[in-house]
């Protein structure tokens, strides 16, 4: 197979050469011009998260951009959720990097054209949620995960400031992962994943205008297996499918490929001090995907697809979806209310091509998708003292699309309505590929927008006083949801695997209630969640009923303060479910009524510690398999992975 990320890698070591490296020496040379130094009674200069401020856009338009304390709790820090770009629930496909998908209900409002191909979303950053820093030191920090599995992540930065103007900062991140099915080679790798992001925050001296900005490209390759291949000794037992390495694997040679390049800015300024301030956001990014298996190369993956609509030798098909925004508004606050306004234009591109043999070709199949539209939104907020809120916000695509939500807070009550209506993604209206093809060209043959109502109680107190030895915290959460025509991806019969996009006719409802409790009593911790979704296992659908995460742990001084430390353990738990089932070629997930996944729960023994700037955890993963069951299923034939030791690493430097 070539190595068709040659090209990007070749890219990334020219960025290298050309921006990151003499950009890096470049900002260590620099020298400490305006900082006041901080020191103690000894003259000896002091520099740590204090004096590291963490500013977000999300806050700088707000009118808040002083930022806020680097976080450096150890809460979290060894559970994999952590690891990545996105910590909630998912459903994934057993090994750490390979395609997933949010497990419990969430509503959508994005609007307008979204490209719909997501499955690798939680291993690439959000450019509007990138902390930018404002140090009066060079702030440096890396952190490296290693599993005994071979799983590995790494990400190192480099931020400092120059004067109180300019903060200027580079990263980079690297993830990976060896198979754990389907091979004889212990370090036989499955996923790989670099990036690189550059960054940068100005304010003038008179805090009137407040610009961030950041640039990010990154890679993410996944070999595809196509999950376990039964043989004739499994029978219908799934109980024999967890040999792992030496079980049987549909797919040798399937890999997928993608690639995104963004560019992000955001800035301020204020013409009539925090009550009127102008805003602009200009968002351009590029994401590309390829799905590749040379048949030529092992025959054996033929066998995994049940049709060829155009090479019979390969599969070579690539997606480019390219999108540029321009946000323009007012924004404000006073100390009992704030405001947005803003009015924003889009465009955006996707083009697909696939391969053709003899000759072999790439060519177009469906027309290239172009996109030209117009947003208008806002949010309002109303604050008396810390007792009471009120918040509207919304956003209107002309001329058929919109989300509204209504918030309203009475002390440790909130009640909350949202309305969405939305459009199917491209990716969902049309689609032309090798081995799974569908289009919806025009509106009128196409689908109808999908709506959900979703009406929300939630309630957030604290019980006993903040100096009192016992401290509890519980939080609770009922979400009444109405879904009318919802549009999924369901099997098409026309072959075994084949996965079409559907629309329901008409609603279905689901309830989905949440409750957490979280206590403190000396040394002990106990930090308890339960989600239950009742209508999630209906037609169009795929959401287990309960969802639990137990952490149990003491934490605690020792060695006379010099070291803290964290030892519990920590169980996710899952009811028994029909789950989504994959598709590679497209990286879609779908639903299936074929395959039923047990009830299972995996535990977690950790250690974690911290000592001044140095934070590590200890690991032992899924400490309870062979007890009951030698394993799980995370999706149709992907089991989830083994018992593995982990260890991790976290330090900061801040000179």
């Amino acid at each position: 197979m070539p190595d068709v990320s040659a090209p990007f890698l070749l890219r990334l070591r020219r960025l290298g050469r050309l921006y990151l490296l003499p950009g890096l020496l470049a900002l260590l040379l620099l020298p400490r011009l305006g900082r006041a130094q901080i020191i103690d009674d000894s003259t000896k200069v002091l520099y740590g998260p204090k004096t590291t401020l963490v500013v977000r856009e999300v806050d700088v338009l707000r009118n808040q951009p002083d930022g806020q304390p680097l976080d450096t709790t150890l809460t979290g820090m060894h559970n994999s959720r952590n690891w990545y770009y996105d910590s909630t629930f998912q459903q994934t496909l057993g090994n750490v990097g390979l395609a997933s998908r949010r497990l419990l209900w969430a509503p959508n409002t994005q609007l307008g054209a979204r490209n719909g191909r997501d499955a690798f979303n939680p291993y690439f950053r959000d450019q509007t949620t990138i902390p930018y820093y404002d140090t009066r030191s060079p702030y440096t920090f890396f952190r490296f995960v290693q599993g005994g599995l071979g799983e590995q992540v790494f990400e190192g930065m480099y931020s400092r400031s120059v004067k109180k103007a300019v903060n200027v900062g580079i990263a980079y991140e690297r993830f990976g992962a060896n198979k754990q099915l389907g091979t004889t080679i212990s370090r036989d790798q499955q996923v790989a994943h670099s990036g690189v992001l550059i960054f940068a925050r100005y304010q003038t001296k008179n805090d009137r205008y407040h610009a961030l900005l950041n640039y990010y490209v990154a890679q993410h390759r996944a070999i595809e297996q196509g999950g376990i291949r039964p043989s004739a000794t499994d029978g219908d037992t799934l109980s024999k499918l967890f040999e792992y390495r030496d079980e049987l694997v549909w797919l040798r040679q399937a890999q997928n490929e993608e690639k995104r390049d963004q560019f992000h800015l955001a800035h301020t300024y204020n013409l009539l001090g925090r009550g009127v301030t102008a805003f602009h956001v200009l968002d351009w990014r590029r994401q590309y995907n390829r799905y590749n298996d040379d048949f030529t190369v092992d025959a054996d993956d033929r066998d995994y697809y049940s049709r060829f609509l155009h090479d019979s030798t390969k599969t070579e098909e690539r997606a480019t979806y390219r999108q540029i925004e321009n946000t323009l508004g007012l924004l404000g606050r006073t100390d009992w209310a704030e405001y947005r306004l803003y009015g924003r234009y889009r465009n955006a591109l996707l083009t697909n091509r696939t391969n053709f043999g003899n000759p072999e070709t790439m060519r177009q199949i469906l027309p290239d998708t172009t996109l030209n539209q117009l947003f208008v939104g806002g949010n309002m907020a109303f604050r008396w003292r810390k007792i009471f809120d009120v918040q509207v916000a919304g956003e209107y695509k002309f001329f058929d699309e919109v989300w509204l939500r209504g918030r309203l807070r009475f002390g440790p009550l909130v009640g909350e309505v949202l309305h969405s209506s939305y459009a199917p993604t491209l990716t969902q209206q049309q689609f032309s590929g090798n081995h799974q093809e569908w289009a919806r060209v025009n509106r009128k043959a196409g689908f109808d927008n999908t709506t959900v109502d979703q009406l929300t109680v939630s309630l957030d107190q604290r019980l006993g006083r903040a100096d009192a030895r016992l401290q509890q915290r519980v939080q609770a959460s009922a979400s009444f949801v109405t879904i009318l025509k919802l549009v999924y991806y369901g099997e098409s019969g026309v072959s075994p695997r084949g996965l079409l996009p559907m629309q329901l006719g008409g609603s279905k409802q689901l309830f989905v209630g949440f409750v957490r409790h979280q206590l403190r009593y000396g040394i002990l911790r106990l930090d308890n969640q339960l989600t239950y979704t009742e209508g999630g296992e209906t037609e169009g659908l795929r959401i287990p009923k309960l969802v639990g995460n137990s952490r149990v742990y003491a934490e605690g001084f020792l060695f006379k303060k010099a070291l803290f430390t964290q030892v519990g353990i920590e169980t996710y738990a899952q009811s028994r479910w029909t789950p989504y089932d994959y598709d590679p070629s497209t990286q879609q997930f779908y639903v299936q009524d074929h395959f039923t996944a047990g009830t299972f729960a995996v535990a977690d023994v950790f250690l974690t510690a911290d000592i001044k700037t140095v934070s590590v955890f200890l690991k032992m993963a899924h400490v309870n398999q062979g007890l009951g069951r030698a394993g799980y299923f995370a999706a149709p034939f992907y089991t989830g992975n083994p018992r593995s030791f982990q260890l991790g690493l976290k330090w900061n430097f801040f000179d």
